[in-house]
């Protein structure tokens, strides 16, 4: 977690304009580039869009590694990228692949290597991740026009880079008692105000670039406001140590953020995003995940047993036929009284019937957590679902409520500060690549 994190759904303005027309170069911020004031641009193609190949220090990346990564993206969106912005998507695409070149490159020279075993075992965990064997995951890629191959570079070059940091950068910063008590200290002088579980986006935009990167933040928001996998975005674009985790930064308070994103994570509902918001060396898209009060006990922390009633419809059914048996089920399931008569009720009716003795109100969907914190033990839900999902009904049959929250141990927060500053300057190593690299657009 980045807590200066320098550098994730509604949208707000950003706070300042990008660019702007003056008179003289008075109000110009100083470059040290000694850039004229009238400025004619001879070539207006992007290089990086015109050619299909680029080669760092001699390494290619092909037209076809960048096709199969940018797949992986679509099909994340459900293929609902509109074709204008495919260029946009596939330059990012390759400004990520460089980098990560950059990183593999680097890693190499220091004499780092990641085994093909671990890279495997990393790549058997995603693939869990997804409810997929690997197997079942190479063909999947395989039909989203991507490949194993392109995500187990990706999984490489995450790996090389975070042992590079551990040899060249953990071991150099160091985190004092006093810093960790001081901020112990905060946050027991702030007992009962907000904390924030956030995702983030975070990319770094050098002032000759602030321009592109704010557009593309824009078209991601967009892509995830039409139904877009936040996690697979941060994945893929964002440069902060999160990415590898999709952007989750953790509970953070607002105070432990750099201001423009302290002011507007307090301004979010849970499940809304916000930016793209202008932080120091770049520009962030924020997502508030979730919200509870610091060491308060959250009525959302209650640990459940449920016991759920369901019903589901078989392919091709008609919508008559499915409303008809919805109704049977909504009327036997009208006056359930406790979980022993539900659990005879589903027998009488043919349902389903599964218990969970161990829900926390938290992990539910937003919109069944408020109506089972209101019920009493014995109570059911309202029938919810859909003719694809079936239907069904949660009954309440204990709740366990919880203990007053203890804060972050004094280790999590040492932790935590490490992580921000190997983040920064691990942002300041790849900035030192960049500058090095020769990159050949072909």
């Amino acid at each position: 977690m980045r807590a200066a994190l320098a550098a994730m759904p509604l949208m707000i303005a950003a706070t300042a304009a990008l660019a702007q027309t003056v008179g003289d170069d008075a109000g110009l911020p100083q470059t040290g580039l000694n850039l004229p004031t009238d400025v004619s641009i001879f070539e207006k193609e992007d290089p990086a869009i015109r050619k299909p190949t680029a080669i760092i220090n001699g390494e290619i990346i092909t037209r076809t590694d960048i096709d199969q990564r940018l797949a992986v993206v679509v099909a994340a969106n459900g293929g609902r990228v509109r074709p204008d912005e495919v260029d946009r998507l596939r330059l990012q695409v390759l400004r990520n692949m460089i980098d990560e070149t950059l990183q593999i490159q680097e890693a190499r020279a220091n004499d780092i290597e990641v085994t093909s075993k671990e890279v495997n075992d990393s790549y058997a965990r995603v693939s869990q991740n997804f409810k997929r064997t690997p197997e079942q995951m190479d063909e999947y890629l395989r039909s989203v026009g991507s490949s194993a191959a392109s995500l187990k570079r990706q999984i490489t070059g995450e790996l090389a880079w975070q042992r590079l940091l551990r040899r060249r950068v953990e071991p150099f910063v160091n985190i004092g008692d006093e810093e960790v008590q001081a901020i112990m200290d905060r946050l027991e002088a702030s007992k009962g105000t907000s904390e924030f579980r956030v995702g983030e986006i975070y990319m770094a935009a050098a002032p000759e670039a602030r321009q592109q990167i704010f557009q593309n933040q824009e078209q991601i928001i967009e892509q995830i406001r039409q139904g877009g996998s936040f996690a697979a975005y941060a994945r893929q674009y964002s440069q902060a140590s999160t990415a590898a985790v999709g952007g989750d930064l953790g509970w953070v308070r607002a105070e432990q953020l750099p201001e423009p994103l302290a002011s507007t994570v307090q301004q979010l509902q849970m499940g809304q995003i916000a930016g793209p918001i202008e932080v120091p060396g770049g520009f962030s898209i924020l997502y508030l995940m979730d919200q509870r009060q610091v060491l308060t006990a959250d009525p959302r922390d209650a640990v459940l047993s449920l016991r759920q009633l369901s019903i589901t419809f078989p392919a091709g059914v008609k919508q008559a036929d499915a409303d008809a048996r919805a109704a049977k089920f909504i009327e036997a399931t009208r006056d359930i009284k406790g979980c022993g008569a539900a659990g005879t009720i589903g027998q009488e009716i043919g349902a389903e019937v599964v218990d969970n003795d161990q829900v926390r109100v938290r992990d539910l969907p937003q919109p069944l957590q408020e109506p089972l914190l209101r019920l009493s033990i014995g109570e059911a839900t309202a029938p919810f679902g859909s003719v694809s999902d079936g239907v069904r009904i949660l009954v309440l049959c204990g709740r366990d409520d919880p203990q007053v929250a203890s804060g972050p141990s004094r280790d999590q927060i040492m932790s935590q500060l490490e992580e921000e500053r190997v983040n920064r300057r691990a942002q300041r190593y790849l900035r030192d690549l960049r500058r090095d690299a020769v990159v050949d657009y072909r």
